[in-house]
């Protein structure tokens, strides 16, 4: 009796290489291999950026002599800072989409526990509404805004 062994080729997924498709089980390993990738590709360019805006704020760090060169420096100086700080948000968010995918969650509407779209997700990996509970929220935050 001859039994013949198929060579299973296990595919590689990258980020330019693989398609989302609507038509794979939601969130089954390919789909999360690659939102995976593009969160690590993400995670790594903020923190590069966070790096170069942390050399730069220790680099530009002597004092000015003239009043109008001291303001434009100090305006900059709060321009980076501010960005620094939207960048650990970021990797903040960035981080806790890794952790959903490690205890899979990801992919799934904190609200109503409902999927929240492969589009969605393609645009804004680190979505944590569908686009439904997304709407409700800002509606909500824009009639409870104090004006």
């Amino acid at each position: 009796m001859v039994v013949s062994r198929k060579k299973v080729v296990k595919k590689e997924i990258t980020i330019n290489s693989y398609k989302l498709d609507e038509k794979d089980p939601f969130m089954c390993k390919d789909q999360l291999t690659y939102f995976r990738l593009k969160l690590e590709k993400w995670r790594s360019e903020v923190m590069a950026d966070a790096e170069k805006t942390r050399q730069n704020l220790q680099k530009n760090n002597t004092p000015e002599a003239d009043v109008a060169d001291r303001a434009s420096t100090e305006t900059e100086r709060a321009i980076e800072l501010r960005t620094r700080d939207r960048q650990r948000k970021l990797l903040a968010k960035i981080n806790g989409a890794l952790a959903r995918i490690k205890e899979g969650s990801y992919g799934y509407c904190i609200e109503s526990g409902e999927p929240i779209g492969l589009k969605r997700l393609d645009a804004r990996p680190i979505a944590l509404l569908s686009i439904q509970a997304q709407e409700r929220h800002e509606k909500y935050e824009r009639s409870h805004r104090d004006d």
